[in-house]
């Protein structure tokens, strides 16, 4: 956020009186809105700037790239002499007024940014004993604080120098003084390169950095290398350009007196075509006295004499620059050592400074370059000398095969996984409320898709949230196993696992169900914080669960929960009570079994009831009669029985009657016999009794 403050002065005061003028006479509050508004258009004047705000910081990068560019066009006022013909030197007038129109677009920004720190606040020195100490805002302080320190070395950076040498200077006096410009542009450039390395301390003290990735870090440095060879090609060249001259005015000098005299107007090319001239051409030896190519000159070239042999110095004047900026690359990065000088004493300076200045330059530079180019494979780096200590460890204390490639394949997962950032560290050095914030944008649509967390509010799920932590495993691997403790529970998001249970291991009992994403597991744990007075033994695991894939989920700790259940008194409410039992596992499967016991319940009852019906469709009296009981059996008579019975006319089949009585009684008396043993067997082979889970208590606490 930018911050802008405004001077407390007396002209600030009339502003303030004007603005509570309008509003007191306005009608409406729209009318209002609108007279305030208009004495605010010259606020602007009076604004100061924040030297940490964002606009502070952006006009600093801005301007440190306007810097940039503008070191790039001064040396090109080098390559403005070149040889125009035999013995005879001119200006390229044309690139003179180009390259004059840009430095003079790019000297506005050095004018603005002089305007900018007469608005921009400092830290006052004293106060800085404890944070960051007091922010100035007084505008004289703060523009008498800038005459006293940066004032000048900024003043000489703008002024426009070589216009006023090009446009006044030169016209006036008539004449090509390239020793002149050249000097003066020298003599600029060092308060111009005073003002770009104190603005680049502050972008780092401000942000931290130069440049936001590696890559833009390595490209900046590199540039700045291209342009410490870019400024060594152009003054290599404007060198071999006055070298040639020296030459040049030494012969001329030396035939001042003979017949045809030599001038030194002769060594402009304003003066081709004269008589004079030509009469001198075809008697001097300055020619081949002067020629970097004739090997037999007493005038030596040294490391001057490619400009000739190439014929640089008569090209255009891109071809001038490419060359003399691969000359400058080649001999700054190799400190010099291709060059072959003379005892001429600015060669030998020159090429001493070239290589002092290359070494420097390209341990500085270079070096900068190779980290930040480094900083982009850290973590591959660390991360295979991770790897190659584990595999030595692994070695030396002599691991199964089969343990050790579940190490390397969870090794691999996580690095694919968080690519060596440890997410935790980052997310503890920061402060809460940004923790919060992060971990909601992480893992809340996440934590929505769990279907027990979306039946919570949003102050519950972001205190969820901010507690969760990611959790990665590999297939195969066993999140906890049967009667293990628990000490965290698992909310799936992608992969699979399988929990298994035996039933405490009870012969013949075994149930096995998926895990999926939305599903969770540990809810053992969950109960054992929802209990009031819960011991501090944590919960044994009633199930075993084992990944089948690759799975990443999020974990809440035993702690977590405990402090969930007390903290938020939401986590009581019947609504979650249901969604806890429609979403357990545990609960679905005491649920799957009870269905079972009763299923298998009623069938045997369904039976029992079928065979009762078909035995009474055989032996069952008429309606209505009364029923007595024999000594011998469990037969009972019927009254038509006895009747018979006593019956004298009956008497003769009274023999015939109580056998088959008789032998209808064995007969049941065997049915019920087979019955009782298809009931022991079928018991024999029931599923043994799941008890019910613990309930979790999810009564309100008064």
């Amino acid at each position: 956020m930018n911050r802008i403050f405004t001077r407390p002065a007396s002209h600030l005061r009339q502003i303030r009186r004007t603005l509570t003028h309008h509003s007191s006479n306005a009608t409406t509050t729209a009318s209002d809105s609108a007279d305030e508004l208009q004495p605010l258009g010259i606020l602007w004047r009076y604004q100061i700037l924040d030297p940490n705000s964002d606009i502070v910081n952006l006009w600093n990068h801005i301007f440190l790239i306007t810097c940039i560019i503008s070191l790039f066009i001064d040396p090109l006022y080098f390559y403005l002499p070149y040889v125009g013909g035999e013995a005879c030197m001119s200006t390229d007038n044309d690139a003179s007024l180009r390259i004059t129109y840009f430095r003079t677009l790019f000297d506005l920004f050095y004018l603005l940014h002089m305007l900018m720190k007469f608005r921009t606040a400092f830290f006052a020195p004293s106060s800085r004993v404890f944070g960051r100490g007091e922010l100035v805002m007084d505008a004289r302080e703060i523009a008498i604080r800038y005459l006293k320190t940066d004032f000048i070395v900024d003043l000489t950076a703008t002024l426009p120098l070589p216009q006023i040498v090009i446009w006044l200077i030169i016209p006036a006096t008539k004449s090509h003084s390239n020793n002149t410009l050249a000097l003066i542009v020298l003599i600029q450039y060092v308060p111009r390169l005073f003002v770009i390395f104190p603005l680049n301390n502050r972008i780092i003290k401000t942000t931290g950095f130069i440049a936001k990735t590696a890559w833009a870090g390595a490209a900046y440095n590199l540039l700045l290398f291209m342009l410490a060879s870019h400024v060594l090609g152009a003054v290599w060249y404007l060198a071999s350009i006055g070298r040639q001259h020296s030459c040049w005015k030494e012969g001329c000098k030396d035939e001042f007196h003979s017949v045809p005299p030599c001038y030194l107007d002769f060594l402009d090319c304003n003066s081709l075509g004269s008589l004079e001239r030509e009469y001198w051409l075809n008697s001097t030896i300055v020619l081949s006295r002067c020629d970097a190519k004739n090997d037999e000159s007493d005038f030596k070239f040294g490391m001057f004499a490619d400009a000739f042999t190439s014929e640089v110095a008569s090209s255009r004047l891109i071809e001038k620059y490419l060359y003399c900026l691969w000359w400058g690359l080649r001999n700054l990065s190799s400190y010099g050592q291709n060059l072959t000088t003379s005892t001429y004493i600015g060669e030998t300076t020159f090429c001493i400074s070239l290589c002092i200045g290359g070494l420097i330059l390209f341990a500085r530079l270079i070096g900068n370059m190779q980290t930040y180019l480094e900083s982009m494979t850290v973590r591959v780096e660390e991360w295979r000398i991770m790897r190659r200590d584990t595999e030595e460890w692994m070695r030396h204390r002599q691991l199964p095969p089969e343990l050790q490639d579940r190490v390397r394949r969870f090794n691999q997962y996580k690095w694919l996984a968080t690519r060596g950032v440890n997410e935790e560290s980052i997310l503890r050095s920061l402060p809460l409320d940004l923790r919060r914030e992060i971990q909601r944008h992480l893992c809340l649509n996440l934590v929505r898709r769990v279907p027990f967390f979306s039946q919570m509010d949003g102050q519950l799920l972001d205190a969820i949230c901010e507690r969760l932590f990611s959790s990665l495993s590999t297939d195969g691997s066993y999140i906890v196993r049967e009667g293990d403790p628990v000490n965290e529970m698992l909310f799936i998001i992608r992969g699979q696992l399988e929990s298994s249970t035996t039933n405490g291991g009870r012969t013949g009992f075994f149930n096995s169900i998926t895990l999926r994403p939305g599903d969770f597991c540990g809810e053992e744990l969950l109960t054992w914080a929802l209990v009031p007075n819960s011991t501090l033994n944590l919960p044994s695991s009633t199930r075993t669960v084992r990944t089948l894939t690759e799975v990443e989920a999020f974990a809440l700790r035993a702690e977590d929960l405990k402090f969930f259940a007390f903290q938020f008194k939401r986590l009581h409410s019947k609504k979650l009570q249901h969604a806890f039992r429609y979403y357990s596992h545990q609960w679905r499967t005491w649920g799957a079994c009870y269905l079972q016991t009763a299923w298998r319940r009623y069938r045997k009852k369904k039976l029992a009831k079928e065979l009762a019906l078909r035995e009474s469709f055989h032996f069952t009296s008429i309606p209505g009669q009364e029923s007595y009981k024999s000594d011998e059996g469990d037969y009972d008579y019927g009254v038509d029985e006895i009747s018979l019975m006593d019956s004298p006319n009956n008497a003769q089949h009274l023999g015939a009657t109580i056998l088959a009585s008789k032998f209808a009684a064995n007969t049941r008396r065997g049915v019920i016999h087979k019955v009782q043993v298809a009931d022991t067997a079928s018991s024999s082979l029931k599923m043994p009794k799941l008890f019910k889970p613990d309930e979790p208590d999810f009564s309100e606490e008064v």
